[in-house]
């Protein structure tokens, strides 16, 4: 049976002061985020606009840890079409590229594209989003991501269906031997956490439940202590 990967908890900078980007990233990274999730929204594929290429230039110098190493920005494209906005990304830079895989034309092109640049890849699953074609690319894949909620906005409400596709999920990865990480994004909180956990997830992205908190290493420790139960 697979190692248990260690868990990792991504700030979503989605929910964050957004007049202070570069500020609240070095904040979220001083206070122990082991990386920073980057939501990209056209209002094409979702009902919202966010960020570009440019702001995520500018934002890696913030990303470092006080000993100046670099901490990763994994890169969520909520775009459609995808091939040209996941190669920007991945010239510019970005650890991981993840795409929405109804909103790429060629799945495996896309994976291949984003790797071909340095980039590792993944793929993304909405809620009621079949995962018929995991199957098929796995071996393209680095981590797969469950939206806990409908893409577009932050601050949702976590969709309790994500427990059993999760499940589904991990045991797919496992059978497959290969070191995929399984990820989800959209309403994780203290509260359900470790049930998240114990379904299969090994990396939580976290927005209002960190940047909602006074404090953000607290938010983040509190999330830690909870997994660690």
């Amino acid at each position: 049976m697979p190692m248990k990967a260690p868990s990792f908890i991504a700030a979503s900078i989605l929910s964050c002061d957004l007049a202070r980007l570069g500020e609240e990233v070095r904040d979220v990274v001083a206070a122990g985020a082991d990386y920073i999730h980057f939501d990209v929204m056209d209002n094409h594929y979702v009902p919202n606009l966010s960020f570009g290429p440019a702001v995520f230039r500018a934002l890696k110098p913030y990303a470092c840890k006080a000993d100046g190493s670099p901490v990763a920005i994994s890169v969520h494209l909520m775009v459609q079409p995808v091939d040209a906005m996941a190669e920007a990304f991945a010239r510019a830079g970005a650890s991981l590229v993840c795409f929405h895989v109804d909103a790429s034309t060629d799945v495996d092109r896309t994976l291949q594209l984003i790797r071909s640049f340095g980039s590792t890849a993944g793929l993304v699953f909405n809620p009621a989003e079949p995962l018929g074609t995991l199957e098929w690319v796995l071996d393209e894949v680095d981590l797969v991501l469950l939206m806990g909620v409908n893409p577009g906005f932050a601050g949702q409400a976590f969709i309790e269906s994500t427990l059993r596709k999760l499940e589904h999920v991990r045991k797919f990865i496992d059978l497959s031997g290969r070191s995929v990480r399984l990820s989800v994004d959209g309403g994780v909180k203290v509260k359900n956490i470790r049930r998240i956990a114990d379904a299969g997830a090994d990396t939580f992205v976290a927005g209002s439940a960190i940047f909602g908190a006074p404090n953000y290493k607290c938010a983040i420790d509190a999330l830690r202590n909870v997994l660690t139960r």
